[in-house]
């Protein structure tokens, strides 16, 4: 694909072209409601909380929801005592973060399925939220959780405007923006950096809300790499770790998004970045819209 967002050349049914309508510049003022979804609950702090405290420190109105309840992530524990132990470690990484809500939905982890409850479910939180932008997963990744997911909000996308579809809660009156998070994979396709943000400013922050996920930053994720004893076990040093752990070379493309978004010079100096896809559904901005709407 293109690296510019394009429009449909074809004629499309009236219903469907209004769900999708390229959306207006948003006024500086208006504040937005924003949902990020992911697998496990630690997926949306990885992927997007660098980008989810810049929009929160701007008034807006931000969600982490993950679609599991993180059961099965770890090598000693498992079951309900380690559903617990994460869904507190989201809490408080939402305190850290400074976003208005995390939510865990009673999802089995490692079982997540693109079965037509849990797209109510989807479909549900999108709606109550009242969104103007929803971040998910891509459908293709190494884990069948993350895949399905992206599966699932996709299904949801255009659903969360048609009233007779999961009636019990009121449909949205406007299509949201989705867009995905960024990835490596390459089959089908890679991964476009259509809106990127840099979190130089925030990632101390970023790295703060990874730090309350204790049982996945220093135990199962290091574990699973078989590089568990290189966690340190100091408090401070442990931080400073993982601030390591988790940085990353920029890709080509998110280095030239980067450079277009803000200047060669500028961007040269950027070391931390989050980018995102627009998705095919859903409201259909231009990049010059996104670049307005989403944090610089």
């Amino acid at each position: 694909m293109d690296s510019k967002v394009t429009h449909m050349s074809k004629i499309i049914p009236f219903a469907l072209a209004a769900a999708m309508a390229t959306s207006l510049p948003v006024p500086a003022q208006q504040k937005l409601r924003i949902i990020a979804i992911g697998a496990h609950p630690d997926d949306c702090d990885i992927r997007s909380a660098g980008t989810a405290i810049k929009f929160a420190k701007a008034g807006h109105a931000v969600k982490f929801l993950s679609v599991t309840n993180g059961d099965a992530g770890h090598q000693e524990m498992g079951g309900g005592i380690l559903a617990k132990r994460r869904y507190a470690e989201t809490q408080e990484s939402m305190r850290r973060s400074g976003i208005a809500e995390y939510e865990v939905l009673d999802n089995h982890d490692g079982e997540l399925t693109p079965t037509v409850e849990v797209r109510k479910q989807i479909i549900r939180a999108i709606r109550k939220w009242n969104a103007d932008i929803v971040l998910a997963p891509r459908p293709n990744d190494y884990h069948p959780d993350h895949r399905y997911t992206g599966v699932l909000v996709q299904d949801a996308a255009y659903m969360v405007v048609v009233p007779n579809v999961t009636p019990d809660t009121p449909p949205l009156k406007k299509n949201p923006i989705f867009l995905y998070y960024q990835d490596h994979f390459q089959k089908p396709a890679p991964f476009r950096p259509d809106v990127v943000v840099n979190i130089d400013d925030v990632w101390e922050t970023k790295v703060s809300t990874l730090d309350a996920h204790v049982s996945q930053f220093y135990e199962w994720l290091p574990w699973v790499d078989g590089r568990l004893d290189s966690v340190p076990r100091d408090p401070v040093q442990r931080k400073q770790w993982l601030s390591g752990a988790r940085s990353a070379k920029h890709s080509p493309a998110v280095t030239e998004a980067l450079n277009r978004r803000y200047g060669a010079g500028a961007a040269s100096r950027i070391v931390h970045a989050e980018s995102f896809e627009l998705c095919e559904y859903g409201r259909q901005p231009s990049l010059d819209d996104l670049n307005a709407i989403f944090p610089k």
